[in-house]
């Protein structure tokens, strides 16, 4: 993974948690470059994981997949798909003990457009620019909600 530059933009950014009050906290942008063959959801967890991101968000993705390995909504398994596709949007959040929760929508050259949980297996085209903020004061954790039965996203101030 190539990391183009990372810069230091300090912003108000609320974040909210199901029945947590909403926080506050300071941002970092760190934008990345990945390259022909990576795997977008390996790099993006080693890289928030070699810098010991506890929380981050993504903010911005733009290239292109040869591969794209997704899990459609409410489905078990995870599909494959070969062939050029654009990156229409990428979103989630991730942490370097927490791990990710991100989706993905990639478009054919018919403009025919797929979306769902982003799965390790996917390898970029060309390129993939991500923009990702990290939140310095914040802590994302994920644990198991009685009502919805899946790890869910706990936001834990660390001020």
């Amino acid at each position: 993974m190539k990391l183009i530059a990372i810069l230091f933009l300090v912003l108000s950014f609320p974040i909210f948690a199901l029945e947590v009050s909403p926080m506050e906290s300071s941002s970092v942008a760190h934008i990345l470059r990945l390259s022909p063959g990576e795997d977008p959801k390996v790099e993006l967890m080693k890289y928030v994981t070699e810098k010991k991101l506890k929380a981050v968000s993504v903010v911005s993705a733009v290239g292109s997949l040869k591969e794209t390995t997704i899990r459609y909504a409410n489905q078990k398994d995870s599909v494959k798909l070969t062939g050029m596709r654009e990156v229409v949007s990428l979103s989630g959040t991730l942490g370097s003990t927490s791990g990710s929760h991100l989706h993905l929508s990639v478009s054919d050259g018919t403009g025919v457009t797929l979306g769902g949980h982003l799965v390790e297996g996917s390898k970029v085209y060309t390129t993939l620019e991500v923009v990702l903020l990290s939140y310095p004061d914040v802590e994302f954790t994920r644990v198991l909600d009685p009502k919805t039965t899946y790890d869910e996203l706990v936001i834990k101030s660390l001020k």
